[in-house]
């Protein structure tokens, strides 16, 4: 019972912050409607233009706002109060949500609402992320950072595994409408936790003389963030690792001809879910990830096993071993995450942490993004088969070259690293005052 107690995920977090569980259910909710509409949106594109140009046109125009605004976000959270524009990017995802419901409504549905509300919910995401990924750090001790990690990454597998299983149903029987309702009501919910949240005002800059105050949003700002990414090689790294590997080694794109070939186009809903799926199974199973300190050899070895088990799973033949395959890559890919997440939360200074999360942002969507162009280009010049195999190998020998040339990377230790050693300091010196 002792070994089992230890693999369970550690809710130390839970225990000693309101408002992180406040925070941790807010998302859980919002979450799981996201993912409703995630599927709901795409299908009714389908149904009305006939055309997979035009589906696929939805990642095109969610881009340009994904960069823009996650960059500038970063920088409106570190300037303002960071519950209150968590507030307001909800409130305006959930009337987003109530504009898709009513175009479902009408008669004859537009088609231009949905490429609008895409790039307007990519933009609102966007700033919203940086705000997130800033403020509970603030809310959580710093020692339990890892595990807030892993809760907060179970969090999302949960939506992610839940949610489109439930769509999938409620789009086939009860209809498009329904979704985007359901979706409505989560935005609800979740605002009614966050409102509770206690006012996170900015943290106020340190300087040898004058008045404290918060960094002004602006293009000095976010270059002021970036410069100070740049100074610090091993957060460059698990930027690296991340673009890397979902560049190289995300298959979503080729799963439905995946699928085809192995004459289960059956498994096809089953192939979407097993990457949620293993990164749940390792969420649910992550006490051991506070025991750990050197979090960046942890993130390059499990970027490595993400890349050999799809490069196994472009290799077999039997629906089943695929789907183990994927299963273990999505568990290799949450470790990575749970641990990138541990460096940059318990290094980075409060006051450039929205900046940071902006620049984070970036390094773990736009390279899912690109990573489908890459698989689809591939895979119609070479097959499928030699898409998800050669990106699986690439990502593994990408790893290999980074850990080459980065070994501030290698050799990090939560317990050594002056960065760390020094916020450590900070929050103690906090509690102290």
């Amino acid at each position: 019972m002792t070994g089992l107690r230890a693999l369970l995920p550690d809710l130390s977090p839970w225990r000693a912050s309101a408002d992180f569980r406040r925070l941790w259910f807010s998302g859980l909710i919002s979450n799981f409607g996201s993912f409703l509409t995630f599927v709901a949106l795409p299908v009714q594109l389908k149904d009305l233009t006939g055309s997979a140009a035009a589906v696929g046109a939805v990642g095109t125009v969610e881009l340009v706002p994904l960069v823009v605004c996650g960059l500038f976000g970063g920088a409106l959270a570190d300037a303002l109060d960071k519950r209150r524009l968590i507030v307001w990017t909800e409130a305006g995802q959930g009337l987003l949500s109530a504009a898709l419901l009513l175009n479902a409504l009408l008669p004859h549905p537009a088609v231009w609402p949905l490429y609008v509300v895409a790039a307007l919910s990519s933009g609102l995401v966007s700033v919203q992320r940086p705000a997130l990924d800033s403020l509970w750090p603030r809310i959580v001790a710093h020692d339990d950072m890892p595990a807030a990690a892993s809760l907060n990454s179970l969090r999302w597998t949960v939506g992610g595994v839940a949610g489109p299983a439930v769509a999938g149903v409620v789009v086939a029987y009860a209809g498009l409408g329904w979704a985007y309702a359901a979706d409505l009501l989560t935005f609800a919910v979740s605002l009614a936790f966050i409102v509770r949240i206690a006012p996170c005002p900015a943290a106020p800059l340190r300087s040898s003389g004058g008045t404290p105050s918060a960094a002004k949003p602006s293009l000095g700002a976010v270059a002021e963030g970036a410069r100070y990414a740049w100074s610090r090689k091993e957060l460059l790294g698990t930027y690296a690792v991340d673009l890397a590997a979902m560049f190289l080694a995300m298959p979503l794109a080729v799963l439905p001809f995946l699928a085809d070939e192995l004459h289960a186009e059956w498994a096809l809903g089953l192939m979407y879910a097993t990457v949620p799926a293993g990164a749940m199974l390792v969420s649910l199973t992550s006490g051991w990830t506070s025991r750990i300190h050197r979090h960046g050899l942890m993130v390059l070895l499990s970027a490595t096993g993400w890349g050999l088990a799809v490069a196994a799973a472009g290799v077999c033949g039997n629906v089943w071993l695929v789907l183990l395959c994927l299963t273990v890559g999505g568990g290799f890919d949450m470790v990575s995450g749970i641990f990138r997440a541990s460096m940059w939360n318990q290094t980075i200074p409060d006051e450039l942490r929205g900046r940071l999360a902006g620049i984070e942002l970036l390094s773990y969507s736009v390279g899912p993004q690109l990573g489908q162009v890459r698989a689809g280009g591939m895979a119609a010049w070479a097959g499928v088969r030699t898409s998800v195999v050669s990106g699986g190998l690439a990502c593994a020998g990408a790893m290999g070259l980074l850990a080459l040339c980065l070994p501030g990377l290698m050799t990090y230790d939560a317990r050594t690293n002056e960065h760390a050693v020094r916020m450590r300091e900070r929050r103690a010196a906090a509690l102290g005052a």
